[in-house]
């Protein structure tokens, strides 16, 4: 599914229209993107955490040559599912695909 699927489901689902849809999906993504990038984690009850991780610098390989290489530390974005997503994606309970 990619986001014209996500926001033509999400408008049906909700009975509104895809384009108050998108924008308020492209408000979300800013806002998660935001609180990531200032560090912070975004919890959504019933779905996951989003948050930020900060990898350390460390030595790596060039895989042409063999040569070790320093890798410099970044901050990488990471999702943990809840346990309730788990158990829906397990089950196959989740909602079934919204035909158009």
């Amino acid at each position: 599914m990619n986001k014209p699927d996500l926001v033509a489901a999400a408008a049906t689902a909700a009975g509104v229209d895809k384009k108050i849809v998108e924008k308020v999906l492209d408000a979300t993504l800013a806002t998660i993107t935001g609180a990531l990038a200032a560090q912070e984690e975004v919890k959504l009850v019933g779905f996951g955490i989003f948050s930020a991780r900060n990898r350390p610098a460390r030595t790596g390989r060039n895989p042409a040559t063999g040569a070790p290489i320093k890798i410099a530390a970044s901050v990488a974005p990471a999702f943990v599912a809840s346990a309730l997503l788990k158990t829906a994606i397990a089950s196959k309970a989740a909602p079934k695909k919204v035909k158009r």
